[in-house]
């Protein structure tokens, strides 16, 4: 299992990033839970967002809330992470993540190598 993660980079606040998982060594059609969490330095792990395909399963963190929007394309084996009005604090390494379950301490599998986001003006 590979979990290829794309799309971080500096942005002023107020702007937007998509970032993009690719998913190797397994098949989203299988419907497997898949979610994204980040880690800022000195920071605990903080889970974004996740989604269960199989049993419904749905978690956005009150951070994110009406900001960011998660979607799966299953043709491409790629989860994507849609991030507006950015703010500084949602600064952090962003990580993909196949996951045992989803709910609000969603149970961890795999994940992948993280991309950086920095907001900042």
């Amino acid at each position: 299992v590979q979990l290829q993660a794309s799309g971080g980079g500096l942005v002023q606040p107020g702007g937007s990033l998509t970032l993009s998982c690719v998913a190797s060594g397994f098949s989203l059609v299988e419907e497997y839970a898949m979610g994204w969490f980040r880690q800022a330095p000195g920071k605990d792990r903080e889970w974004v967002e996740c989604h269960s395909p199989s049993d419904g399963g749905t978690f956005y963190s009150d951070s994110v809330k009406g900001r960011f929007t998660r979607s799966r394309d299953n043709v491409k084996n790629t989860v994507y992470l849609q991030m507006t009005s950015l703010k500084p604090e949602d600064t952090a390494v962003y990580y993909c993540a196949r996951l045992y379950y989803c709910d609000d301490d969603p149970g961890l599998e795999y994940r992948g190598q993280g991309t950086q986001v920095t907001v900042s003006s």
